[in-house]
Parts: C-alpha cells; structure tokens; sequence
C-alpha cells in the first residue's frame, strides 16, 4: 500500500532546488555561478506558499536550529578561509585588511546603528545589534572574490583583502553583540562598559588568537611530524578537517575565547606546516564541501521562510539594507583604505563587496536564544532583506567586478553543442 510522506518530499524538493539553483545559471554563464540568490529564490518558490511552512521554519519560532546549523557552518567557511592563504609574510600585505577591521567595521557598526535609531525608531540596544549582526562580511558566500585553493598562488591585493577581512571580522563581531545583550540587560555603566572591554574585548581575542595558532600547529604536528615515517597526511584523509575545526572551536569556547577567530587562525597556521603538501588541498576541499552542503540547506530554509519574516518588514526596515550595501559600506570602506597601497579601481571594489550572509543569521539567531529580543520580528526581517539584497547585488556581479579590478581573464566559455 502506497502511502505519502511529507518528510520524503520535502527531502525531494530539498534537492531539487540545490539542483537547480547551481544547473540553471550555466545555460547563460561560464562562469561557475553564484547560486546563493537562487537558494533562496528556490526556497521561497518551492516551500513559501505552502500553509504554515514559513511560519515553521522562521528562525522567530526556531532560532537554535538556526544558530546551530550557521555557526557549523561560518566554522567551515573560516577554517577553509585560513587554508586558502598561501602568503601571509608582510605587514604592507595586510594593511588594507587591518584598516577595514580597525576604521570600517566599527563605523559600520555606527552607520547601521545610526540608520536603525533614526529611520526605523530602534532603541539604543536594538540599533546596536543590529549594527552588530550586519558588521561582518561573509566567508561563506564570497567565494567570488576570495583567493583560490591552497597552492594555487596568484593572490592579487584585492581578493587577498576581502578573504582575509571575510576571515576575522566574524569573530570581532562577537564583542559588539555581548555589548548589544548588556545594554538590552541593564543601562550601559562606566562599570558594565570596563568589564566589557577586559573581558569580551581583550581576553577572550587573545584567547581566541593563541588557541588558534596553537591548536593549528598542533594538528600541523600531527598531520605532518609525528610520526615523521608514517604521517597521517599520507593518509589522505580529508575528514581531519572536520576534527581540525571541533577540536579548534570547541576548546577554544571553553576558554572563553572567541572560537570563530580560532577556527580562521588555525587553519591559516596549519597552512605554514608543509606549505606546498598536496594534503592542505584536500582538507580545504573537504571543508568546502561541508560549508556548501551546509549554506545550501539554510539558504533555501531561509527562502522558505522570507514570506513570515517579511511581513514585519516596512520601507523604513528596507532603507536600513539598502543603506547598508549601497551607502554605508562602500563610504566607510572607501574612507578606511585612504591612501592605502590599492588603485582606486581596486579601493573601490574592496570597498563596495562586502557580502553579507550567513554570519548575520548566526549571530541574530544567537542573540535571540539567549534573550529576548526588543524588536526582535523587525531585526530578522532587516537582516533576511539585507542578506536578500546583497546574495542578489553582490553574487551576480562580483566575479566580473573582482577581474576587470585585477585584470584576471574570465574562463572560457565551452560551446554548446
């Protein structure tokens, strides 16, 4: 006796989407396509207008899975981002990648909080979150204007500044939101505010950096030196990465420290043990593929989810995105790389692809299983816009924006038979 299963054909649909989100764009393009827009375009046209499924998988009625599933999933991102780098001597080399840290992303911290506090009405600890969950850009869905793969060399200034900036202000978001969660808890306070800066500012970035350069030479150790005749590299195999990242993340948070920053310090500290060994490739690969897996299932249940999310979006919530991506962003950008060593073309796409993804539903579905949140519906709903806005704007026109900044040649197109 036949008998239907929802679970079975969401899982078919679940797969046809991913399917067609990565099949679909290769009848007009080359280039490997940016599917990110089309996950979630595909999640929203498969599942959106079935009763009661937004409202299910709405991180508003799920936020843990949601935190869970992104938090696994920028730790892949920002281990594989550490492995990608090739060359990390100078610096010169990292001194457009240390002005967005230092000048960009506390400014856009204040131009996204300015933005909420004025035009949609947020109080001071909303407005801060907020500026706090759309700061970071996006290891995950910038792969369009990142470094290639381990040992494939070729690293020009602009795609070496966006991966390297893509790879640790995820985790120098974390102090802005705890921050955020305080305010929300009590009135800011010279006190609040000095525990603040020892605690979640000083301690737990040290943390996070030593337990990642440690942990990093530690698994390079293993992998490669001991034992010397027999290495596990020799093993090939790739799902060391996986242990590599739990083992980096999970020690790292109980110290205390900032395991996002960890996950990115280790992998790009494993990456200097055997440098030019085959073995960093396939652990990156191996990474990749998990991080792909992973962002394709929250895309589309993001997509899925946009028509309950977007219901508490109004034009003073869509201003706050639009703001960000096509205003705040490209002028603090612009301003922190000031008479820094790139050419104005190249200043100005660094300055305009900061990509805005997966990191943002991390830490808003972070802050909202751990409190409740002032305006919490109207935070999801500018954040799931943004993140809309920016898979659509920056992954159909990054690639060609990256290679005429750097003078690459686009692949070849094969011929359709």
């Amino acid at each position: 006796m036949f008998e239907f299963s929802a679970h079975h054909a969401l899982l078919a649909a679940l797969g046809v989407a991913i399917i067609l989100a990565y099949w679909l764009p290769r009848f007009f393009s080359g280039r490997e396509p940016a599917a990110s827009a089309l996950l979630i375009g595909l999640g929203w046209g498969i599942f959106g207008w079935i009763p009661g499924v937004p409202a299910a998988l709405s991180p508003l009625a799920a936020p843990k899975a949601w935190e869970i599933a992104s938090e696994l999933c920028v730790l892949f991102g920002l281990f594989g981002v550490g492995l990608r780098i090739d060359r990390v001597a100078g610096l010169r080399r990292w001194g457009p990648t240390i002005r967005l840290l230092a000048i960009g992303m506390p400014l856009t911290i204040l131009g996204v909080a300015a933005l909420g506090w004025a035009a949609a009405g947020l109080g001071l600890a909303a407005a801060l979150l907020l500026g706090s969950v759309l700061s970071p850009t996006d290891p995950v869905l910038a792969a369009d204007v990142q470094v290639g793969r381990p040992t494939e060399g070729g690293e020009h200034p602009v795609r070496f500044t966006l991966t390297t900036e893509a790879g640790l202000n995820d985790g120098l978001a974390f102090p802005f939101v705890y921050l955020s969660l305080a305010v929300a808890a009590a009135a800011a306070t010279p006190e609040m505010l000095g525990a603040w800066a020892l605690r979640d500012v000083a301690y737990r970035l040290i943390v996070g950096a030593a337990c990642g350069v440690v942990i990093g030479w530690l698994l390079g150790q293993v992998l490669f030196d001991v034992p010397r005749e027999n290495a596990l590299a020799k093993s090939e195999a790739g799902v060391f990465a996986l242990a590599g990242v739990f083992v980096a993340y999970g020690v790292t948070e109980l110290a205390e420290g900032y395991g996002f920053i960890a996950a990115f310090v280790s992998g790009l500290t494993l990456r200097r043990e055997e440098s030019d060994h085959a073995f960093h490739v396939r652990l990156h690969d191996f990474s990749e593929t998990i991080e792909h897996a992973l962002t394709a299932v929250i895309l589309i249940g993001l997509g899925a989810a946009l028509p309950a999310l977007l219901t508490s979006l109004d034009l003073r919530g869509a201003a706050i995105g639009l703001g960000l991506i096509f205003v705040v962003r490209p002028v603090v950008g612009w301003v922190a790389l000031w008479r820094c060593r790139l050419r104005l073309r190249e200043r100005a796409v660094v300055a305009f692809y900061g990509v805005r993804g997966v990191g943002s539903l991390y830490y808003l579905s972070y802050a909202s299983g751990h409190m409740k949140l002032p305006n919490e519906a109207q935070l999801w709903a500018v954040t799931a816009f943004t993140v809309l806005v920016s898979t659509v704007v920056h992954g159909f026109s990054a690639a060609i924006a990256v290679e005429r900044a750097t003078g690459e040649k686009p692949p070849p197109v094969e011929p359709t038979p």
